[in-house]
């Protein structure tokens, strides 16, 4: 069973003056989760992040980290025990790198030699050269800045850490190298991370669980996967984003959700004249094949029989087994690449055992394709025509 490391219980947070930063939240996060809060401005999300190290207190309800409810525990103390990294970095710019990293094992009374090692280990985890310990944070880029804020954060082996909009001010290229850093490091070391941030696409790609507020309460919580294919109403949907959520039909789909389950097929016994009779009557030129317990085999096709069925009893003695198959759990998009690089014009479905399920062909990965780009709908297909159209006649008017 999966071990809490973070507990809230009915948590609500009033501001001076009655304003409500956060009503009625429950959440519960298991050691090594990487959650992102998300939502619009003025949603709760800072806030809720902020009452877990009592940078805000909350009114009422209970925070309990590793068991012990937060309002039992000095905030300097329970700030010790948690990972912090904040949009600015927030490096003291009159300490050295080394420093900056060893601020908290330094509070702590770690001896010399502890803070040295951790500092260099640190370093070489996040790729920056050991020299850099003795230099200032002016002497480095913004990204490698943003690295250091990172690994301070883990260099008293804490194992909860916060992030609020940590990359938020930073250039896209940097912005995505230092996303997967951070993920590759919580993986490796197992790290719980509750992250902030503004952006969808962020929370997608780094989160185990995302939870979405709006008006100081929590609307989705839920993982990348089930949001994007049951999101919980149509805040959520606007907040995804038409685009995205199409996209997601056809990514996380499967291929059992989209196959044709009627494959025309034969067995191995079935003699010759009636594999031709069975082509001309589905009007088929290929068909495949599978033994008694429908085990998938191969295939057999009209150019295969007209060159040597006169030397033929069955369709054993015309078998091809050089068509590859697909597994009825793979993506679609995989399948998508699949038959791109195959000259087939459609691929078996099998379970793990081979037995046919079913094909897909190109047609409808067209369709799948169509209905990502377009939409799933004929209004749909008709309104994007409709403005095609509109477009051109425009710019014919103007002369363009």
């Amino acid at each position: 069973m999966e071990e809490p490391i973070l507990v809230f219980k009915d948590v609500k947070k009033v501001y001076r003056g009655g304003s409500v930063g956060v009503e009625g939240v429950n959440l519960t996060i298991n050691k090594g989760d990487f959650v992102c809060l998300i939502g619009t401005s003025g949603s709760g999300k800072t806030t809720t992040m902020r009452m877990i190290n009592r940078m805000h207190d909350a009114t009422s309800g209970q925070i309990l980290f590793n068991g012990k409810d937060i309002k039992n525990t000095d905030p300097v103390s329970l700030r010790r025990q948690i990972g912090y990294v904040i949009q600015n970095i927030g490096l003291m710019p009159h300490m050295t790198i080394y420093d900056n990293i060893t601020l908290v094992p330094r509070l702590l009374k770690w001896p010399e030699e502890k803070k040295r090692q951790k500092a260099e280990e640190l370093c070489k985890e996040v790729e920056l050269p050991e020299e850099f310990l003795d230099r200032y944070p002016s002497q480095l880029s913004g990204g490698q800045q943003q690295r250091v804020g990172v690994i301070r954060a883990l260099a008293a082996d804490q194992d909860l850490i916060l992030m609020d909009e940590p990359f938020g001010a930073l250039d896209p290229i940097t912005r995505e190298s230092l996303q997967d850093l951070v993920s590759d490091l919580q993986k490796r070391l197992k790290k719980t991370i509750v992250f902030v941030t503004h952006d969808i696409d962020e929370a997608l790609r780094l989160a185990t669980k995302v939870v979405i507020m709006d008006g100081g309460k929590i609307v989705q919580n839920a993982s990348p996967e089930e949001i994007l294919q049951h999101p919980a109403n149509d805040f959520v949907k606007n907040l995804l984003g038409e685009e995205r959520l199409s996209q997601a039909r056809a990514d996380l789909s499967t291929v059992d959700q989209i196959m044709l389950k009627d494959p025309v097929k034969v067995t191995l016994g079935r003699s010759i004249p009636e594999s031709i009779r069975l082509m001309r009557e589905r009007r088929v030129d290929t068909l495949l094949v599978v033994d008694d317990e429908n085990y998938f085999k191969g295939y057999v096709d009209i150019d295969t029989i007209t060159s040597r069925y006169r030397r033929a009893t069955s369709v054993s003695d015309l078998l091809s087994t050089d068509m590859p198959t697909i597994q009825n759990d793979t993506l679609v998009r995989q399948t998508v690449r699949k038959m791109l690089n195959r000259e087939f014009k459609y691929l078996p479905v099998v379970d793990h055992d081979n037995k046919l399920l079913g094909i897909v062909n190109r047609t409808t990965m067209v369709d799948v394709v169509y209905d990502t780009i377009w939409g799933n709908s004929d209004d749909d297909i008709a309104e994007k025509e409709e403005d095609q159209t509109k477009e051109q006649e425009t710019a014919t008017v103007k002369g363009e």
